[in-house]
């Protein structure tokens, strides 16, 4: 897959939730991690880290919106549930992308807001819980960046030969036909 994308969440207060972000970015190949203005001891995660996810993912505390340097050509997608948010299902993904979400009791800052290139939304009646909000949006990039073939037509999975690139080399898959 090409690119690279970020995660982090902006005034975070619950360990338990910042230790599933964190777990999620690592499980599904974030370059890197961030917190902006953290309500809790974030190096206290690690204990619960049970993926080593602080081993592996680059890990970024930044104490103020205006510390926050992303790399060069990187595009910052907020999540938020706002009425011109886009739906989740009908956004592009940046090649280079940082998504920031919002605390648990909260929205993210009008500072935050100022900065972002795109902000999304997940298509829902409510707020759901913010590590569960970050594995959708990276399970969505995932699936929208061509990760995986197409779904098929019918209910199953694809019957065909596949050409897909692993690792930067091309390779055939054939899958199993009922």
């Amino acid at each position: 897959m090409r690119g690279y994308f970020g995660i982090g969440v902006e005034g975070i207060t619950k360990e338990q939730n910042l230790g599933n972000l964190v777990r999620s970015a690592h499980a599904f190949g974030a370059s890197f991690f961030f917190v902006i203005r953290p309500v809790i001891d974030v190096r206290a995660i690690r204990a619960s880290d049970t993926s080593g996810a602080f081993d592996h993912v680059p890990f970024h505390i930044w104490d103020s919106v205006e510390e926050m340097e992303l790399p060069h050509g990187c595009q910052l997608v907020g999540v938020e549930l706002m009425e011109d948010s886009i739906e989740l299902p009908s956004f592009r993904h940046p090649t280079r992308a940082a998504y920031i979400l919002g605390p648990e009791m909260g929205d993210l800052s009008p500072e935050i807001l100022a900065k972002t290139d795109h902000v999304i939304k997940i298509p829902m009646k409510f707020c759901i819980n913010v590590g569960v909000a970050g594995a959708l949006t990276m399970y969505d990039r995932l699936l929208s960046m061509g990760k995986f073939a197409d779904r098929p037509v019918k209910a199953g999975g694809p019957t065909e030969l596949l050409n897909t690139v692993q690792d930067g080399h091309r390779i055939k898959l054939r899958t199993p036909k009922k």
